[in-house]
């Protein structure tokens, strides 16, 4: 098996899969630099990250067959690492079901393991309209979102149990980008929008959280477009 870099686990959860009892892997390193990322040291400084061997987290999973129902492989951007389809083929020989994470900036990584049946649900971050792309994503260059829009499109395409997800940061996001991303991702999919929660562990500064108020203000516009659309975290 190729090495598959595992910086973090979170042994139980029981809102990250929905529906399922499980626990969440972090890969390290990203291809973004989000401002509001609460996973820095994971995106930053990979190489000081408390590794986790592959024997060591399917030996763990190995003792909670019967008890977890599911893996989360989150990060960073797992889409990224070496040995991701391995690593996810031996999960699912173990009985459990996989749940990724991904930025959609792979879409030919995601559609091939959605092709190889080895993942059974997908949350992708929408991290803002498409015009704010890459002052969101926290990129100095001009960022071409077509990775983004091709993944999105891909997972509206009735492929795989999915959903759409947006941390929602002041001063990162105002009214009218909702207007905008409606309008790109109109449909009946799930898409949450999640209030932005600091910590110790920020990659940028001034990130602020919006009020109730604002966000089920936001969350209107939002459902203009996508009916489906909900809060998270309040």
């Amino acid at each position: 098996m190729k090495t598959f870099v595992i910086g973090g686990i979170q042994k139980l959860t029981l809102l990250d899969f929905p529906g399922k009892v499980a626990c969440t892997l972090f890969t390290v390193g990203c291809n973004f630099r989000c401002p509001f990322c609460h996973n820095a040291s994971l995106v930053l400084a990979p190489n000081e990250a408390e590794y986790y061997s592959t024997e060591e987290i399917l030996g763990y999973l190995k003792t909670r067959q019967g008890i977890l129902e599911g893996v989360c492989i989150s990060g960073g951007e797992p889409t990224l690492m070496p040995g991701l389809e391995d690593f996810i083929r031996s999960v699912k020989k173990l009985g459990f079901a996989v749940k990724l994470d991904t930025n959609g900036s792979r879409p030919e990584i995601l559609k091939h393991l959605v092709d190889e049946g080895l993942i059974d649900y997908v949350a992708m971050d929408i991290k803002n309209s498409r015009e704010k792309y890459t002052l969101t994503c926290g990129l100095d260059d001009g960022y071409d979102i077509s990775n983004i829009e091709e993944s999105a499109a891909f997972l509206m395409s009735g492929a795989i149990d999915f959903e759409f997800r947006t941390t929602v940061v002041d001063p990162l996001h105002e009214a009218d980008d909702f207007v905008r991303i409606g309008e790109w991702l109109a449909g009946n999919e799930k898409y949450f929008l999640q209030k932005f929660v600091s910590s110790s562990d920020i990659i940028g500064r001034g990130m602020d959280a919006f009020s109730d108020e604002e966000m089920r203000e936001f969350l209107s516009t939002l459902k203009s477009f996508v009916p489906n659309a909900q809060l998270r975290g309040i």
